[in-house]
């Protein structure tokens, strides 16, 4: 009887998840990002969002709560209701580095949300001024072994992506090269046309221009394969550096226990979402590498970004308190 009892609670709950997901939303969406607005993660996320709009019928407001690296507005939908109502635009600083940087963070990056889908990355470029002698990375790196702590590069902040880059690049070719944070990208880059700096590890959309204008020199960019934007700049693969993977991705995610069905529902939209002509052209306008990955997948490639970062930033020393 207890065989025959528990199994018909279990089918009733499947059926009242299904007609859930089925009815799934018959309200507004909010989706946080963890920035302000119209930075990459803030696009994104609103791009995603109005193709979402259009399809279900119902708002899904953007709500912009910046601070912290993106992690304030994580913490917002970790302590969210589980309804899939609650959405968070993830991003590599609250579910990869955070976690590893920060003495004491309110959240689990893994067991606080459930992964419903995988977005992009956009890649970084290693950009150097023109006036540092090195047309490759081998040349870049042969004159930083020559020169220990001689040379710099510039990141957007301590324990940003781009100081994570360098350090990785630091890391895979046994050179001594000295960060020099800044408070943002934009006065990272002012400084490295100036040749105040000699390199920086920034995204694509910040430097590509300047590339193109002969500005800066790209020497070696974070992906499988060379972009058509960048034809001229090979992979770090190319150059001989193995295991580079500093990029910032962007994933949609929801709070832990909510709902598998809508969970699977939001993965599948999301994905078909990405393969519409007009939402893929605006979001790989801004840089964005598209990866359809399964809910299952995307938290798989969380859990890794985590243990990649603890290794990195443990290696590297570095602290924020």
């Amino acid at each position: 009887m207890k065989i025959l009892r528990w199994t018909a609670i279990a089918a009733i709950t499947l059926t009242s998840a299904t007609a859930l997901a089925q009815g799934y939303p018959n309200k507004p969406v909010r989706m946080v990002v963890g920035f302000p607005p119209g930075g990459g993660t803030d696009i994104v996320a609103r791009v995603i969002s109005q193709k979402l709009s259009e399809w279900y019928g119902q708002p899904i407001v953007v709500e912009n709560r910046p601070g912290a690296t993106g992690t304030i507005g994580a913490y917002a939908i970790a302590k969210s209701a589980p309804d899939g109502y609650n959405l968070l635009m993830g991003h590599v600083n609250s579910h990869g580095i955070a976690p590893n940087l920060f003495a004491k963070l309110p959240y689990d990056p893994i067991k606080d949300f459930a992964a419903v889908a995988y977005v992009g990355y956009v890649p970084n470029v290693l950009a150097v001024h023109p006036s540092v002698p090195a047309r490759s990375v081998k040349e870049l790196v042969a004159l930083a072994k020559s020169k220990p702590g001689a040379m710099n590069y510039a990141s957007s902040g301590n324990g940003s992506t781009q100081h994570l880059a360098g350090e990785m690049f630091k890391q895979l070719t046994g050179t001594d090269i000295v960060h020099v944070p800044y408070k943002g990208s934009g006065d990272a880059i002012k400084d490295l046309l100036s040749g105040t700096v000699n390199m920086n590890f920034d995204t694509m959309p910040p430097v590509l221009s300047h590339i193109q204008a002969g500005k800066l020199r790209g020497l070696a960019i974070s992906t499988p394969r060379r972009l058509p934007q960048l034809p001229e700049v090979p992979t770090f693969e190319e150059e001989g550096i193995k295991g580079f993977d500093v990029t910032n991705w962007y994933g949609v995610m929801a709070p832990g226990g909510t709902p598998r069905d809508i969970v699977s529902k939001l993965n599948a939209d999301i994905n078909k979402a990405m393969q519409v002509p007009e939402v893929r052209a605006r979001l790989e306008a801004v840089g964005t590498q598209l990866r359809e990955q399964s809910a299952a997948e995307c938290d798989s490639f969380i859990k890794a970004e985590v243990t990649k970062y603890a290794k990195l930033i443990k290696d590297a020393n570095i602290r924020i308190e």
